[in-house]
């Protein structure tokens, strides 16, 4: 039986995009933008390439972390779901609005979307949906 502590979860590269930061972990992005910031289409390319560069032949999830209130263009969507190894996309907030614009969201996406409440069961769900593509 294996008694200890769990592996704990390491940042392999941290990105600052000037409008929030992007952490980078072995299998998944975590994206946490500032309070105001607006995610255009050249933000989003940011993001592309982070994940060009560190998943490019393998599957990956993306957690986007809503700590703060931002506004996105919805046209980004059309580029995100043709990221064909992007196996999973995950909301976490608390807030209601994030929850009602997730609807609207997700008719741009049209690809496995979820949100969340609680990032543990965001990043459990990322987790087996990334393993399940490999």
């Amino acid at each position: 039986m294996n008694v200890g502590s769990r592996k704990k979860t390491i940042i392999v590269r941290e990105y600052n995009l000037g409008i929030g930061i992007v952490q980078v972990y072995e299998n998944y992005m975590v994206a946490i933008l500032e309070e105001g910031a607006t995610l255009t289409l050249e933000r989003t390319y940011q993001i592309i390439g982070i994940s060009e560069i560190h998943f490019r032949d393998k599957p990956f999830g993306y957690i986007s972390l809503r700590k703060h209130s931002y506004a996105i263009d919805p046209t980004v969507y059309t580029y995100l779901r043709e990221l064909e190894n992007m196996k999973a996309f995950a909301i976490v907030s608390v807030k209601e609005i994030d929850m009602h614009n997730f609807k609207i969201e997700k008719l741009f996406y049209k690809k496995p979307m979820k949100f969340f409440i609680e990032y543990d069961n965001a990043l459990s769900w990322v987790k087996k949906r990334v393993k399940s593509a490999k």
